[in-house]
């Protein structure tokens, strides 16, 4: 008799979705040169969106979802990963069209995976996840602009959730003024100077209409919020600044004009963590590994079982939860 493990499930009957915590089988997985006993995940806007179907984020049913995951090897035909490696794995259609991280055992393709740096636990590795190894791709991104930090402050928007966590602490600990920007920073204040914001400032400022040309104010930011606040952000870069935009969380329309562009010679610059090719994303882990305070990570991460998961992912996409959550499988 096959071995059953426990999995989150989303099947989809007409326009409506439903999502059960079941019983799978290794027959039940799909396509895969590696298989993973799934020890940890996490949930990130993207799940959000997914479980409760308010994006078509899943395209196949019925499917387990999961951006993330991490665990260890149980078998591999790929020659690069053995029994007992110590994996994780980020987007590459995980949990979209592919069996994802909200299941105890996983089976995937070797070039999806990136074994983890010794320091990092799997357990860490979830709270790190798709959001914070997206901020460490827009840190990249900003340093790649040449944004070091005596060129000035840095934004970072969307603050108090998981890519804006991590990107403070990663920040903080090279050595930038961090300038943090949320929509509850009256109630988040004392956790996002813990992290190591330097000023924190209300998102309202950042969400109405304004001039396509603001005074200068950061000479970089990490939005996660796109629209009209990644459009106000643009518009009081500095002179020779950058962003890196990594989010849609307000809308995927940007209304704003070349001049920020043309007339302060202003950088946008894309992060997409889905495809990453792997040599960056093992940059990406490595510096992971090296420049995130895990004191602090730990202070931004709380804990979750997957019957949690459901709840979880209204409650991000409302905006109710703050850091990291491990979902412990």
């Amino acid at each position: 008799m096959a071995d059953k493990f426990r999995a989150l499930l989303v099947t989809k009957d007409g326009d409506r979705q439903s999502v059960v915590v079941t019983e799978l089988t290794d027959a039940d997985l799909m396509n895969g040169d590696v298989d993973v006993a799934v020890e940890h995940s996490t949930v990130n806007y993207k799940d959000g969106l997914a479980i409760t179907g308010k994006a078509s984020i899943i395209r196949k049913f019925p499917l387990i979802p999961g951006i993330d995951l991490a665990g260890r090897v149980l078998s591999s035909e790929d020659p690069r990963f053995h029994a007992g490696d110590r994996v994780v794995l980020n987007g590459y259609g995980l949990g979209e069209v592919h069996h994802g991280g909200y299941a105890e055992r996983a089976r995937v393709k070797g070039d999806w995976l990136i074994r983890l740096p010794d320091n990092i636990s799997t357990a860490q590795a979830m709270a790190i996840g798709t959001a914070g190894y997206t901020a460490m791709l827009c840190v990249l991104a900003l340093e790649k602009q040449g944004k070091t930090p005596d060129k000035g402050d840095v934004l970072v928007t969307g603050a108090a959730g998981g890519v804006g966590s991590v990107a403070i602490a990663l920040l903080d600990k090279r050595g930038y003024r961090v300038v943090a920007s949320s929509r509850r920073a009256e109630q988040e204040g004392d956790y996002l100077r813990e992290l190591g914001a330097d000023e924190i400032i209300h998102a309202r400022e950042l969400s109405g209409a304004r001039s396509p040309l603001g005074t200068e104010r950061w000479a970089g930011a990490v939005d996660s919020v796109g629209s009209r606040t990644l459009a106000n952000v643009i518009s009081h870069i500095k002179y020779d600044g950058a962003v890196a935009a990594c989010g849609l969380a307000q809308g995927s329309d940007l209304p704003a004009t070349v001049m920020p562009f043309i007339l302060r010679d202003v950088t946008l610059a894309g992060v997409n963590s889905v495809f990453t090719p792997r040599e960056k994303r093992e940059k990406a882990w490595a510096r992971l590994a090296t420049d995130l305070d895990f004191g602090k990570l730990n202070s931004m991460t709380s804990r979750a079982r997957l019957e949690d998961v459901p709840l979880l992912a209204t409650e991000i996409l409302a905006g109710q939860t703050r850091g990291r959550v491990v979902i412990d499988l």
